[in-house]
């Protein structure tokens, strides 16, 4: 299979090829012409075709850029649609928070399109950086909401309470409910690390969000004058950085609970094992929390 590296080392280029239109109305084309002629000629001599077709295109350099480009294409799209699903999910005063810091960056971009033609350089770098930002900043928004969501909807005492309860049976307990209430005893230890880490992961959100807002501001306010263009792309860097850490810690809570404790084969009677508190972290329709300001 050609392959190209980097991201494009893992696209079979032999099966865009044959993906294409045109190459799919040459096939039709000549299957229809072996129906009229009543003759198998046209397909072996399409089958021959084709094979050299498979053999040459996917390995041309052109073809392979063409295709790394429409999978961009495609990504961005993707990634843009689940950007905009986010967006609309999380409640209102959060979208004006949104629409707020949105226009603090049209302001910089403003002031920086006065720069001269030697320092648009870098008003090329803060529009890619302040683009960065606001779509890292929706997924902020999004993921403070979620958390919240799920801080509101469990209720952490009860969960302490049954841990307790079980803690305090096992060793009365028959061997066999011993051996299920070990299982269920890790499931609740790891509900209530969860809970603990999404309410410390809560403030970090938070604090992260007020700096995205804070450090905008200030290169507004200092786009005004426009005294040092370097410094205002050094402070945006940083910030990028920081915002970059903060989304790793986000993914980083959500990968810690992936492994839930394997209750296979100690349920009795086929009875399915507990179900998870995946379904605590839904939406439950009411009214959302607000990342605080």
């Amino acid at each position: 299979m050609p392959q190209d590296e980097g991201a494009g080392s893992e696209i079979n280029y032999v099966k865009e090829a044959a993906k294409l239109q045109y190459n799919w109305i040459a096939m039709a084309g000549l299957a229809g012409f072996a129906v009229i002629s009543g003759t198998a000629l046209p397909l072996l001599l399409g089958a021959g075709l084709e094979l050299m077709y498979l053999a040459v295109v996917p390995q041309n350099g052109r073809f392979q850029r063409l295709v790394r480009s429409w999978k961009y294409a495609e990504e961005k799209r993707l990634h843009e649609a689940k950007l905009d699903r986010m967006f609309q999910e999380i409640p209102t005063e959060m979208r004006v928070r949104y629409a707020d810091l949105d226009q603090v960056c049209r302001a910089i971009r403003e002031n920086y399109s006065r720069l001269s033609s030697t320092s648009q350089i870098f008003a090329q770098q803060m529009e890619d950086r302040l683009h960065g930002l606001m779509q890292a900043y929706v997924r902020l928004l999004h993921a403070a909401w979620q958390h919240r969501d799920y801080l509101r909807t469990t209720d952490l005492r009860i969960v302490e309470r049954e841990l307790a309860q079980l803690q305090k049976e096992q060793e009365t307990d028959p061997p066999k409910v011993q051996e299920i209430n070990k299982k269920r005893i890790e499931i609740l230890q790891k509900r209530v690390e969860k809970f603990k880490k999404i309410r410390e992961n809560c403030e970090v959100i938070d604090a992260q969000c007020a700096a995205v807002e804070d450090v905008l501001g200030l290169i507004r306010d200092q786009s005004v004058t426009m005294r040092d263009p370097q410094q205002m792309s050094d402070h945006l860097e940083s910030l990028v950085h920081d915002v970059e850490q903060t989304e790793e810690t986000v993914r980083e809570v959500e990968s810690i609970f992936e492994n839930v404790p394997d209750m296979s084969g100690l349920t009795p009677g086929g009875i399915a094992p507990l179900p998870s508190d995946a379904a605590e972290t839904k939406n439950s329709g009411g009214t959302r929390n607000q990342v605080r300001n």
